[in-house]
């Protein structure tokens, strides 16, 4: 599909069609990575970057249990009394 590039103020834009922003998940405030590769301009989608409060915001020992059923006390109640075999 071929777009136009437009001065936006000192820098050139584009627009991205909907059908290819919706297809590959991009929307407004998405951000991407923009590289040149010889004569190739190259957009590539940026992976979100999660802090781990982020990754474990969710995380509660109810949620745990769930989702390890028996395993998640097994685990829990083994804390501190460690076996070290021969």
């Amino acid at each position: 599909m071929e777009v136009q590039i437009s001065k936006w103020g000192n820098s050139l834009g584009l627009r991205i069609p909907k059908d290819i922003a919706v297809s590959v998940g991009l929307k407004e405030g998405s951000r991407v990575e923009i590289t040149a590769k010889g004569q190739d301009v190259i957009l590539s989608k940026r992976k979100p970057k999660y802090t781990m409060e982020e990754l474990l915001a969710n995380t509660t020992p109810e949620a745990m249990r769930e989702a390890l059923g028996d395993d998640y006390d097994y685990w829990q109640s083994s804390v501190g009394r460690e076996i070290i075999e021969d």
